[in-house]
């Protein structure tokens, strides 16, 4: 139901497999840049790369479910 939902509004499984690699991308960029925050004296600062790192696996299962979808179609 909520997958059929969205690929009516016009979501395609390509369009969460790409918010998946960007969400791995943005993780990334994060980690990398949280080394410069830790040295200014800011704690933790990699858990906002930690927290977007987990929407990858969401957005590929969603893409999943998408597929799936759309072969049956």
């Amino acid at each position: 139901m909520i997958v059929k939902g969205l690929h009516d509004k016009g979501l395609k499984s390509e369009h969460a497999y790409c918010a998946a690699f960007v969400s791995i991308g943005l993780s990334v960029a994060s980690w990398v840049t949280s080394a410069k925050a830790e040295s200014h004296g800011v704690d933790r600062a990699d858990r906002w790369g930690i927290y977007v790192g987990e929407w990858a696996p969401t957005f590929f299962g969603l893409g999943l479910a998408l597929a799936n979808y759309e072969g049956k179609g």
